[in-house]
């Protein structure tokens, strides 16, 4: 099987790139939203990205991609399994299909367990899989309503609950949500748009000079994937460093008060619902400075998350026909320009 297209091989889409790398480095932002034109990179980007994570130590044969030190409770695998059976594994990435079933994405009964054995037995699902790493939903503004209260539920809690056919099941499931659609496809419900941590609109390259180049890549990766790959690592392997090194460091990025003021003061100017967003702009603005290898939040930092971190969790507002974008550019002009805190 080949490798997925190389994320640091896609041309322009920095915004997207952006918000993907922090979601990487930072997974309890809340994952990532990317609307915008089909073509565009979108899937790509997603598949890509997981390439570069770090890999992750589990249980040789386990199921619910325990992390060792941490097994869940219905994990038999690694309930049994002695140190030596350890392995490393690349963090993975589940596509949830939009026809999915409740059973395959929560799991279900082992049907063929309990036919051959007349044991009971439960078969983890999609969630389990995702546990540690990424769940992936391309048109997710298509997809069903039962899912997507699901998806909220265990998105919340981190724990997928399973209550049928006299089986109770619960694992962790803590995954990176990333879901990708065509905005004139359907709109997303507000209360998955709200669990998005970030969300950036994506669109076709203006210049002809980017469309050409899109092509010559494109066309070189399908010809020889190996070569191209090869072409690409040593600006994959500078990526992937760094993200361990952002992650390492993510949670100990100095925020100031007058940082933190400055978001608080943008979120009301802005009308903002609860706090939701000032935690993702403060934990956005704090992979963003992981991300550059500075221990120090910046102003610049904060100004560059704003947009994606906030845009999605704007009222409408029938008085002003901007959209939310201009709306978040257009409070970032106010307070960037205005004395804030102790500034």
């Amino acid at each position: 099987m080949a490798k997925p297209y190389p994320f640091s091989a896609i041309v322009g889409q920095d915004e997207m790139k952006d918000a993907l790398l922090m979601a990487a480095v930072e997974p309890s932002l809340g994952g990532v939203l990317v609307f915008g034109d089909r073509g565009t990179g979108k899937s790509t980007a997603v598949r890509a990205l997981a390439e570069l994570t770090p890999e992750l130590v589990s249980t040789k044969g386990c199921r619910y991609n325990c992390d060792p030190a941490t097994p869940a409770e219905p994990c038999p695998v690694c309930a049994a399994a002695p140190r030596s059976d350890r392995i490393k594994r690349r963090a993975p990435m589940v596509d949830l299909p939009l026809g999915a079933t409740e059973d395959r994405v929560c799991g279900a009964l082992d049907i063929e367990k309990a036919l051959v054995s007349g044991e009971r037995a439960f078969e983890p699902g999609l969630l389990a899989k995702a546990h540690r790493g990424f769940l992936y939903v391309d048109e997710v503004n298509l997809l069903e309503d039962h899912l997507v209260d699901l998806l909220l539920d265990v998105a919340a809690s981190g724990v997928n609950v399973v209550e049928r056919e006299g089986l109770s099941v619960r694992h962790p499931a803590r995954f990176v949500l990333v879901g990708s659609g065509n905005p004139e496809e359907g709109e997303l419900r507000p209360q998955l748009l709200d669990r998005f941590g970030l969300s950036v609109d994506v669109a076709s390259p203006r210049e002809i000079a980017s469309r050409i180049e899109v092509l010559k890549r494109r066309d070189a990766y399908e010809q020889d994937p190996d070569a191209f790959h090869a072409l690409w690592e040593k600006d994959e392997q500078k990526l992937a460093r760094r993200i361990v090194a952002g992650r390492k460091t993510v949670g100990t990025v100095e925020l100031s008060e007058r940082l933190m003021t400055m978001m608080a003061h943008l979120c009301m100017q802005l009308g903002v619902d609860g706090l939701r967003g000032e935690l993702t702009l403060m934990r956005a603005t704090r992979a963003k400075a992981a991300l550059s290898k500075r221990s120090k939040a910046t102003v610049e930092d904060v100004l560059a998350v704003a947009p994606m971190a906030l845009s999605h969790r704007l009222r409408r507002d029938p008085l002003d026909e901007a959209g939310s974008k201009v709306r978040v550019d257009r409070a970032i002009s106010e307070i960037a320009g205005a004395p804030v805190g102790n500034a």
